[in-house]
């Protein structure tokens, strides 16, 4: 890939698709914490037992198993707006309404509808990101990948920031009910975007059958001499950092750090760091590539892992805190752009939205695998050996990647011949 001028990559960030890429990962990102931990706060206030609380998790299952049903949004185009625009259209609108029939009803009095409808919120969510990332991937040149998969990444948690913080705010002012209502209309930003984007351009080779959409796209994948090596590297890349942020909050408590120094550094201030760690890294694709910028992103995220040791000396010091927690944040920002665009670049433009779909399922296996075993971990060998465990966790990662580039330029080579 050849480098970007300055003028190019400011011409690219200020293009109406990187636009769209935001204000898709907005909608994307917004309903996620209503179904979580708006709605437990809500169950909770009407007095909803703990247990039953706890059980509603479950609602979240779609997430997970998104890529069961995407293959039908690969095969399958509705009768207007194409492919991608008419299932994103179907799937915001039955999300928007999903949302305001949620508000309206009353886990004081009708839980099982409050669980039918949550379920209906996921379902469409899920169905809505399989469809975005299909969008990104097809909308896209390779080389823009990198930065569009940063915005999209920032407006999903500028989403998740407005639903999340702004909802929980707002109920202690208006009822459980007119905070849906008013998420549902947040959500029509989405719908308009995607009324006034693009259709992208449909690849030759589309499934014109339900066993393509099913078949084909596994298929095409494991095909590729390195698609196993490309799945281990999707579950080791991140796997040290997501393991230590899973810890980090216990770990501020003890070190002495108070609530509200915790919610106004690490919450507030880690925010906005991560999303100029996401910005700074999508623009640093553009410059680099996707394969140079996970290298040297990767080593970061390591670094900064190991950085939470310097807080077992300097104690409860809040400028060290945040010092550490600017690093890292940012470093976790560019790290997940690059690591969004490297999953967005594998898949097939014929299958994009099934193979993307299981890519980024298998994401999340380390965060809820390897995370579980995190709190046993710390009591066993402690806070100094944790973190450095988790940091070393980095290198398999790197070995991978530096497995790839030996690949990538004996083909080079091969082909030159």
């Amino acid at each position: 890939m050849t480098p970007m001028s300055p003028a190019q990559m400011l011409r690219v960030f200020l293009s109406w698709r990187m636009l769209v890429a935001f204000v898709m990962g907005f909608a994307c990102g917004l309903p996620l914490l209503l179904t979580g931990s708006v709605l437990q706060a809500w169950m909770a206030v009407e007095g909803v037992d703990l247990a039953t609380i706890g059980l509603f998790s479950l609602v979240g299952l779609p997430y997970t198993v998104k890529f069961l049903w995407a293959p039908l949004l690969d095969r399958y185009t509705p009768a207007l707006f194409g492919r991608r625009r008419g299932w994103l259209l179907i799937a915001q609108v039955a999300l928007i309404a999903s949302l305001i029939f949620l508000g309206l009803s009353d886990p004081g009095q009708n839980l099982w509808l409050v669980a039918l409808l949550a379920f209906l919120v996921t379902f469409f969510s899920a169905s809505q990101d399989i469809v975005v990332d299909a969008f990104r991937r097809e909308d896209l040149a390779d080389e823009e990948l990198g930065l569009g998969s940063s915005l999209y990444v920032n407006g999903y948690r500028v989403g998740m920031l407005l639903a999340g913080s702004g909802g929980l705010i707002l109920s202690d002012f208006v009822p459980f009910s007119t905070v849906y209502l008013l998420m549902g209309l947040a959500m029509i930003l989405g719908l308009i975007v995607t009324l006034l984007a693009r259709e992208p351009k449909v690849a030759a080779g589309t499934p014109t059958n339900l066993k393509e959409a099913v078949v084909e796209p596994f298929r095409d994948y494991f095909q590729r001499p390195e698609a196993m090596l490309f799945l281990l590297f999707i579950l080791l890349y991140k796997v040290g950092d997501a393991m230590a942020s899973n810890m980090t909050m216990p770990f501020y408590l003890e070190m002495g750090f108070t609530r509200s120094q915790i919610g106004t550094v690490v919450q507030l201030f880690g925010f906005w760091a991560t999303i100029a760690g996401g910005l700074a890294g999508g623009l640093l694709i553009l410059r680099w590539g996707i394969y140079r910028s996970l290298w040297a992103f990767g080593i970061l995220q390591g670094v900064s892992t190991a950085c939470f040791v310097v807080l077992l000396w300097t104690g409860s010091n809040v400028a060290w805190l945040a010092g550490v927690i600017a690093f890292e944040n940012v470093s976790s920002g560019m790290g997940t752009a690059a690591f969004v665009a490297f999953m967005a670049s594998l898949t097939n433009k014929r299958f994009t939205a099934t193979q993307y779909a299981l890519l980024s399922s298998l994401m999340g296996i380390p965060r809820v695998v390897a995370g579980a075993s995190t709190g046993y971990l710390v009591e066993i060998v402690g806070w100094f050996s944790f973190f450095t465990f988790c940091a070393l966790l980095a290198i398999p990662g790197l070995l991978l990647l530096r497995r790839f580039a030996v690949v990538r330029n004996a083909r080079a080579v091969a082909a030159s011949v």
